[in-house]
């Protein structure tokens, strides 16, 4: 219920971004690269998967913008436990609000944080899934920082990111697990001036 209103919420203003002077939408897509750091040091290596989304891209003055986006994605880890492979499959939906300062060749320096909702989270092992998602907090915070840049004549751009959780999301044990991770995606935007 919680992931529906935040959704509805998320709708509402890019509605309203839609709508606003010197605001575009635009559709988002990519790779992640996302591992767990842990307190207790066990290692896990990064899970390569993917992100896709809404983006909203408001001018607030001549070099500065704000671009909230809502996106779905699948982050997590892997490891190998006596020769077996384990991937801890973690499914977001995440909000993130960044502040831009944009250059007049295209690119753009941003950061800010994000929200993260947990939607589900699978542990698999020998292709059988089994459901964790009462071990992990529903509620992520983070920040994130990056670079983009869009082509002004096909609305085209691209993004870097990296993502560093700042939210314990551990609910059983004493070990503090966060999520990081590295985002590369492609962007388009709408009716983009």
């Amino acid at each position: 219920m919680k992931l529906f209103i935040t959704t509805v919420i998320a709708l509402f203003v890019f509605a309203g971004v839609a709508t606003a002077q010197h605001a575009n939408i635009g559709i988002k897509g990519g790779l992640n690269a996302y591992t767990l750091d842990n307190s207790n040091n066990s290692g896990a290596d990064p899970k390569i998967s993917f992100h896709l989304g809404l983006l909203g891209h408001i001018h607030i003055a001549s070099q500065f913008a704000l671009q909230p986006e809502i996106n779905y994605s699948l982050q997590g880890a892997k490891t190998t436990l006596a020769g077996n492979e384990m991937k801890l499959n973690l499914h977001y939906i995440n909000i993130p609000l960044l502040l831009q300062y944009m250059f007049d060749n295209g690119f753009r320096l941003q950061a800010g944080p994000q929200l993260g909702f947990l939607a589900s989270a699978k542990a698999e092992q020998q292709n059988i899934d089994v459901d964790v998602k009462d071990n992990y907090e529903f509620v992520e915070y983070g920040l994130g920082a990056g670079v983009s840049y869009v082509n002004p004549r096909s609305n085209l751009g691209f993004d870097i990111r990296y993502n560093h959780g700042l939210s314990n999301i551990n609910k059983n044990g004493n070990a503090k697990i966060y999520n990081r991770g590295l985002q590369a995606g492609v962007f388009f935007l709408i009716n983009h001036n």
